[in-house]
């Protein structure tokens, strides 16, 4: 099974997220299939987080039966490419 979920990078207490379609089986930031984007957080609190996504390559995914994770799908949620539920 396919996952839609982030995979952290970046220093200790600066987290900084790749969103991936990896297998369900892997470990969070081990061999993924496809980077699919990323998403930053670490930004002043007036702002909004920082995100890139390739939003055909995620359309594609979710098409072929994969799977978000909950923060994933929040983030497409907001971004238009998962409809709100």
């Amino acid at each position: 099974m396919v996952k839609l979920r982030l995979r952290r990078d970046g220093a200790k207490k600066k987290p900084f997220y790749h969103v991936v379609a990896a297998d369900a089986r892997r470990a969070r930031d081990g061999r993924f299939i496809e980077q699919l984007g990323y998403y930053n957080p670490m930004v002043a609190a007036d702002k909004e987080p920082i995100m890139e996504l390739k939003e055909e390559r995620l359309r594609y995914w979710l098409s072929v039966g994969a799977t978000p994770t909950d923060k994933v799908a929040a983030i497409l949620r907001k971004q238009g490419i998962l409809p709100s539920a």
